[in-house]
């Protein structure tokens, strides 16, 4: 059996938690063993696989350990770095989603040039230490902003920045359909499977995540959300009013199981 361990402080205990069931459900093929453990400074995922199964799941553990940087360490280097003019919440929500995703595999390349499987991983001190290139990107990114930050203050020069930073991401997937099931509450629906159900900023923060190509949105009434959505991704929203809408075509999405 090959052997890896990930340790990771105990102050970023839901982000261990959440890795942990990452790698346990990505692995779950490779007849692996996937364990967290909690010790006096850290919380520990220690996992085991046949030998023959090294190459792959070190690919899953690239995977999980750069979107564990790339989005809860993006964010708290945004959150304690970036400074925007006021603007209501659910922007600035979503401008940081999409400074968090901006560029991404530039930083999932950066990650793999410096990430080692031999012997252990403490995450906050690779993090710190192996990753300055990163952070300095990282940097130069919230400096930009910041030094237009007056520029910002106008309403629609934001969601100009918006719009460009969501056009500049990579497209992740072909179409999607929005259903708003209660006033104000959405459900994403992908290959006839309905997601849980959030509010508008959630819906947003999951879209830009998920940076489709095309989004059918079914909606009630028109909101803050959906005046957002119209501006930010534009040609790549359809908008359907639920009052025109046949929802018997929508009965047979099936509900994911949790």
């Amino acid at each position: 059996m090959w052997e890896y361990s990930i340790n990771i402080s105990r102050s970023h205990s839901e982000l261990a938690s959440s890795l942990f069931n990452i790698l346990r459900k990505d692995l779950e093929k490779f007849n692996s063993v996937v364990v967290l453990t909690k010790e006096h400074a850290f919380n520990k995922i220690v996992l085991a696989v046949p030998k023959s199964e090294r190459p792959e799941t070190e690919i899953v553990i690239l995977r999980t350990v750069s979107l564990a940087i790339c989005t809860y360490f993006k964010a708290e280097f945004l959150n304690k770095h970036l400074y925007l003019p006021s603007q209501d919440e659910m922007c600035v929500i979503a401008f940081k989603k999409a400074l968090i995703n901006f560029d991404k595999e530039t930083d999932y390349f950066l990650i793999s040039k410096n990430l080692r499987f031999d012997g252990n991983l403490y995450l906050e001190s690779f993090y710190q230490f192996k990753l300055t290139k990163l952070r300095d990107k990282w940097e130069e990114l919230v400096r930009l902003a910041n030094e237009n930050r007056d520029y910002l203050v106008s309403t629609d020069a934001f969601n100009d920045l918006l719009k460009f930073l969501i056009d500049n991401l990579d497209i992740c997937k072909d179409e999607i359909d929005v259903i708003e099931e209660e006033d104000e509450k959405y459900c994403i629906c992908e290959e006839g499977r309905k997601g849980e159900m959030m509010g508008g900023s959630a819906l947003i923060s999951s879209l830009i995540d998920l940076s489709p190509q095309k989004i059918n949105f079914y909606y009630k009434n028109e909101n803050h959300a959906t005046d957002l959505l119209k501006i930010i991704f534009d040609r790549r929203l359809n908008l359907h009013s639920s009052k025109t809408l046949h929802i018997q075509t929508l009965s047979n999405i099936t509900p994911i199981i949790r």
